[in-house]
């Protein structure tokens, strides 16, 4: 990952706000970013432990439960996330006649919603 994406990957993770120079000129400035990051942290430690009882051998009845718990804090996750950025980018972009970041929410939603 080159320097320009680093750093912007990094003020997403910590909730600055920025412009994108390619794709929709709003600023970005996500209220739910801890959250996001402690629920993501959380799913990605349940899977972990779901890996350790498929790897214990244990009965797939319990690990498709726990798979299925999983899920579905990722897609709570999603809502989290979906919900902030309509608050806010998708506010934005619609104040500042941004259809193409309208454009990519839809597309965001057809592949979060497969």
């Amino acid at each position: 990952m080159d320097h320009e994406n680093m750093n912007h990957e990094y003020m997403h993770e910590h909730g600055i706000a920025h412009s994108h120079e390619s794709g929709h000129g709003h600023t970005h400035s996500h209220a739910h970013t801890k959250a996001v990051i402690n629920r993501l942290s959380r799913a990605i430690g349940h899977l972990e432990s779901v890996k350790r009882m498929v790897e214990d051998g244990r009965d797939c009845s319990e690990v498709l439960i726990q798979l299925a718990a999983v899920k579905s804090a990722l897609n709570n996750t999603g809502k989290v996330i979906l919900k902030d950025h309509i608050e806010h980018c998708i506010v934005d972009a619609v104040q500042d006649g941004d259809m193409e970041a309208i454009n990519q929410l839809n597309k965001a939603i057809d592949q979060f919603m497969k």
